[in-house]
């Protein structure tokens, strides 16, 4: 089997005892060599169509300041989507916010059975092992979205919190901290639901049960070292906050 030149993810270490574990499924919009180009211009593989922007930033600070291990993906989501079940039919996006991803329009089965090889099931390995490493820890997965998408209406949200009706215990508590901050302005599953089946945190929190959320920062807000640094700093505590609010196990 074709193997990938550098692994598809990037591991910050954390103690064993750790209360989080960190993830940011979108960290980066590079291509892998052996995937070659997407046939993309350069002005499309750095908007939010190719990664997360900012995220990874605020994952890197934020791991520090709750002294946690953290899960980067190191490919553009456009390669294959860690966020994304296998069987989901926008795990090779062929179409984003108005730009046809050319590699993607007419990619075969088998071009997709080696992305999932290659890069979407060790991301994934590595992610459980990390988790499975830290039992009292609770998942945080960092996103960020665009201010507005082609053709629709602006986001207002700053920051929204994600997830599943089915397990939405440290979701709730985070919202309640944010909302008790001043002049922010909070989404609760905007612009997004917070769960598609078999995603991330599909797989990692709500089958195992362990305490798990998912944060969406507005991308306009975390373009530079220092407002990444800044918001990390500042969720660190309401992220604590949240946690202690709850009498519930890490695992349900």
């Amino acid at each position: 089997m074709t193997r990938a030149l550098s692994p598809p993810y990037e591991t910050l270490p954390g103690p064993a005892t750790a209360r989080w574990v960190i993830t940011c499924d979108h960290a980066s919009n590079r291509i892998p060599e052996e995937i070659g180009c997407l046939g993309l211009p350069e002005t499309d593989m750095g908007r939010h169509i190719a990664y997360d922007v900012g995220a990874a930033g605020v994952t890197r600070h934020l791991a520090v300041h709750l002294n946690a291990p953290a899960v980067l993906s190191t490919y553009s989501r456009l390669v294959i989507d860690p966020n994304r079940g296998e069987d989901d039919p926008t795990l090779m996006m062929r179409l984003y916010d108005g730009s046809i991803i050319p590699a993607n329009r007419h990619a075969t089965e088998a071009e997709r059975e080696r992305r999932l090889a290659l890069y979407h099931r060790p991301y994934h390995d590595t992610l459980a092992q990390t988790i499975n490493a830290t039992p009292d820890a609770a998942i945080v997965a960092i996103h960020s979205f665009t201010p507005q998408l082609k053709g629709r209406a602006p986001r207002p949200w700053e920051i929204s919190v994600l997830f599943s009706d089915t397990d939405d215990r440290l979701s709730r508590a985070l919202i309640t901290a944010l909302n008790a901050e001043e002049n922010l302005c909070v989404g609760v599953n905007e612009p997004y639901h917070g769960h598609l089946p078999e995603d991330a945190l599909h797989r990692h929190g709500l089958r195992t049960g362990r305490l798990h959320t998912l944060i969406e920062i507005r991308n306009d807000l975390i373009e530079t070292a220092a407002q990444q640094k800044a918001w990390a700093i500042r969720l660190a505590p309401l992220l604590e906050h949240a946690r202690a609010t709850l009498k519930e196990p890490i695992h349900g």
